[in-house]
């Protein structure tokens, strides 16, 4: 049995109108388990944060997608720590790999991203993963092991604890392959790994690394099962109240 609390995170993207958000809310908010088992997080689109807060009942939690780094400014669009934190959201996805790919995110920004989170006292889920050309040449380890120090760069142990990082191969988003459970089991390994060599065992054992990559009701038992994945970062099947309840209810029994 993990002594790390199991993370179930859900993605819902850029999904949900504000009917929807609001029926899949009363439909999960008393049923996830308590905070103490699991934390069950519900990241959502800015828009929708603060009126799903309003309704997350006990133990289910909010989180943000993403936010821009400054305090405020003129950036049209975009959203600030202090907005992701006075809307009530305490958990905050960073360089996701869709931001990375689509919206030009950087290892720096990412780091930046990063210190502004602990500013505002937001749990950041930090994503980090590989494309398939670099699975396949067998850069897995260097790219996230890059990824990893730069995000980390000017990071305290402590605040390296409170850090939930999701490793999510790109290969595996939204295009149903999905890496096998010892393949993702051993590069969370890695990623441990790192995380020992830069910050000392205790930040490593006690990091919650998530695995996030076409997780589906049908094998998170199995992903969850292994001995290094501390939860899963949903994107698609999360979107289902039915399926997040199985998700969360599968990590109860991690």
């Amino acid at each position: 049995m993990s002594k790390r609390i199991p993370v179930i995170a859900a993605n819902w993207k850029m999904y949900k109108t504000k009917d929807e958000a609001l029926a899949f809310i009363f439909a999960v908010n008393e049923k996830v388990p308590t905070r103490d088992k699991v934390e069950s997080v519900v990241c959502a689109p800015a828009i929708l944060l603060n009126l799903l807060v309003k309704r997350e009942g006990d133990n289910l939690r909010i989180g943000a997608q993403n936010m821009h780094y400054a305090e405020e400014g003129a950036f049209t669009g975009e959203n600030s720590p202090a907005q992701v934190k006075t809307s009530g959201a305490e958990y905050i996805l960073i360089g996701h790999s869709e931001r990375r790919s689509y919206f030009n995110e950087t290892d720096e920004t990412v780091n930046l991203k990063m210190h502004a989170a602990f500013k505002h006292e937001l749990t950041p889920i930090l994503c980090v993963g590989e494309q398939l050309a670099e699975r396949e040449s067998n850069s897995t380890k260097a790219v996230l092991d890059s990824q990893l120090e730069i995000a980390f760069k000017g990071i305290s142990a402590e605040q390296a604890l409170a850090t939930i990082i999701a490793y999510e191969p790109v290969w595996a988003i939204g295009t149903g392959k999905t890496a096998t459970p010892t393949m993702a089991n051993d590069t969370i390994k890695d990623i441990r790994a790192k995380v020992e060599a830069l910050y000392g065992k205790a930040v490593a054992d006690g990091i919650r690394i998530l695995y996030g990559g076409s997780v589906k009701p049908d094998n998170i038992k199995v992903l969850l099962a292994e001995s290094d994945i501390d939860g899963a970062l949903i994107g698609g099947a999360a979107l289902d109240p039915n399926n997040f309840l199985v998700f969360t209810d599968a990590a109860l029994n991690k």
